[in-house]
């Protein structure tokens, strides 16, 4: 029997851990090291604060750019196409899902 393939994209995020240890170390720095890291501390929180559905929508946009794509970003046959054949292992339910989610974003 056939199976279905569901949608399986995760959006992993490390932001808010690098966040946390760039504090833990500016708890501990010296003058010289504060600066350094008061800046890379503030893109962090930036990061973080970056909507699931914004950064979904950036990655089929990379997805689609890879396998050339260079059409409108719409819920078209070819963006869709363009996505399963750069992520073969997607279903077209997921690809059409993300693909809207793309657009929407």
């Amino acid at each position: 029997m056939f199976g279905r393939k569901e949608l399986s994209v995760l959006v992993l995020r490390d932001a808010d851990d690098i966040a946390t240890a760039l504090r833990s170390a500016l708890a501990d720095a010296g003058e010289a090291e504060r600066p350094g890291l008061q800046a890379a501390l503030a893109i962090a929180e930036e990061a973080a604060a970056v909507p699931e559905r914004e950064l979904r929508g950036r990655w089929v946009r990379e997805q689609r750019a890879s396998v050339g794509y260079t059409g409108p970003d719409d819920e078209s046959v070819r963006a869709v196409k363009a996505l399963r054949d750069a992520q073969p292992g997607l279903s077209l339910l997921a690809a059409v899902q993300l693909t809207r989610d793309a657009v929407r974003e």
